[in-house]
């Protein structure tokens, strides 16, 4: 077990952090408003009664944008475990289907899957993590049947204690980071450099969003707009109308 070095923590934050808004940017660059009609919910959006063009493509426009933002945050969160377990234990990141840490602690090897928060995925979701976990610890047996093997699911936030399911480790918050790392105070060390250029990304960020928010809006009053009034028929057959006459 090595020493973690907090300034190479922050170091390595500091680049994930400014590849994470450069991400997010181009993302929100690259979107198309017809995508983003066809991924999100009209039904939903008509029950909360939404009637000025604006505010519907804005609230589309944001929860396209957070599923999409959740997602390359939680890469980050992984890349990040990754290369503190390469740091203190000569950790890897794992070839097997949905493992993504590998490492050796104390005579054990642990198979980590890093997961964001303590309600990710549905039961399907859970049930394909749980034969994930089986399959790779089979194959780890097969190969060496003496080996001490632990299946991890290490989730990045959430005061749970330690538990052990269906035969794998759940360990969260502090407790996880400790798990990785050897240090305590590691789950509040790497608060400050997440925020790292923080304003001057969000600001570009916002700059940008609010031009194609103003431009998403006059496309989807031309296209589905009846003088002045939202035409949600119209909304509702390009999003989902699927049998042809």
């Amino acid at each position: 077990m090595a020493k973690l070095e907090i300034q190479e923590v922050k170091q390595f934050l500091n680049g994930e952090i400014v590849e994470f808004h450069k991400k997010k940017l181009n993302r929100l660059q690259s979107i198309k408003l017809r995508e983003v009609l066809k991924k999100k919910n009209p039904y939903l959006f008509r029950a909360k009664n939404l009637l000025v063009a604006n505010d519907l493509i804005g609230e589309i426009l944001d929860a396209f944008l957070y599923a999409s933002e959740e997602k390359m945050f939680g890469d980050l969160l992984e890349h990040l475990a990754i290369f503190i377990a390469a740091k203190v234990y000569d950790g890897k990141k794992s070839a097997a289907t949905g493992i993504d840490l590998d490492f050796n602690k104390k005579s054990v090897r642990y198979l980590v899957s890093v997961k964001s928060g303590p309600n990710w995925g549905n039961s399907s979701q859970q049930e394909k993590q749980r034969q994930n976990f089986s399959k790779a610890v089979t194959v780890l047996k097969q190969a060496n049947k003496d080996i001490q093997v632990q299946a991890v699911l290490g989730i990045c936030y959430g005061k749970s204690k330690d538990s052990y399911l269906h035969g794998h480790l759940r360990t969260m918050g502090q407790s996880f980071w400790y798990f990785i790392s050897g240090n305590r105070d590691l789950y509040t060390d790497i608060i400050e450099p997440l925020g790292h250029k923080a304003k001057q990304h969000n600001e570009k960020f916002t700059e940008e969003k609010a031009k194609i928010l103003n431009r998403f809006t006059l496309e989807f009053t031309i296209d589905f707009c009846d003088n002045g009034n939202i035409n949600w028929k119209k909304f509702v057959e390009f999003n989902s109308g699927n049998i042809k006459d």
